[in-house]
């Protein structure tokens, strides 16, 4: 988790959007469902696999990132944070990941690499939510968190992009740049869930 840890360094930055907010009435759900459409953009962009499409990603995926820490400082801001609202955030993250993972896996022909994705993803996120359903509180450690991956996937949009240029090598030792970020996914994301787990168990 190395992004995560500067969350409140990111919430100085967010007055002008809350303010935004604020001005044109949208609630902090809206803005959790705003965040769920750049997501799927980022999936549609991804998934349609050209330049200019993989640079749209990224730019959206950096809009996902940022409008889904507006949503919690807006709550916050207006005194109506609720377990709602932070199910319905939960909820639109863990579809937002689907589909930005999905698009990624589309567009470069790695559905197996992209399944062990999006499954490292969904067992790690879902290992935080069941340790804190048992009673040891939420669970967000791990080598990767969010922030981390949606920064990740921003990145490689960018160097996907680049590798559509004639002079530059589509793949490396056989994966392409996305197919390398998916199976740095599944690797990192399985791990994390069985460290959670094992965690945990030994907490029991």
């Amino acid at each position: 988790m190395t992004l995560d840890q500067y969350r409140a360094v990111a919430d100085k930055l967010l007055d002008p959007f809350i303010d935004a907010a604020d001005r044109l009435g949208v609630s902090p759900n809206g803005v959790s469902v705003v965040a769920f459409g750049f997501a799927v953009g980022a999936g549609g962009a991804f998934g349609v696999a050209s330049r200019y499409t993989y640079i749209l990603g990224a730019v959206c995926v950096f809009w996902n990132g940022w409008l889904d820490l507006v949503d919690g400082a807006l709550a916050r801001e207006r005194g109506v944070s609720s377990e709602g609202g932070d199910l319905l955030d939960h909820v639109l993250d863990r579809y937002a990941d689907i589909a930005m993972i999905i698009g990624l896996a589309a567009g470069s022909n790695d559905y197996a690499l992209g399944f062990a994705a999006v499954t490292g993803v969904l067992m790690t996120s879902y290992l935080g939510t069941q340790i804190q359903a048992v009673g040891l509180g939420r669970e967000y450690g791990g080598l990767v968190g969010r922030a981390d991956r949606l920064a990740l996937i921003g990145v490689t949009g960018v160097l996907a992009a680049m590798t559509t240029l004639p002079t530059v090598p589509t793949r490396y030792l056989g994966l392409s740049v996305i197919g390398w970020l998916l199976l740095f996914f599944a690797i990192v994301g399985h791990l994390t869930a069985i460290q959670r787990f094992w965690g945990a168990w030994s907490d029991l």
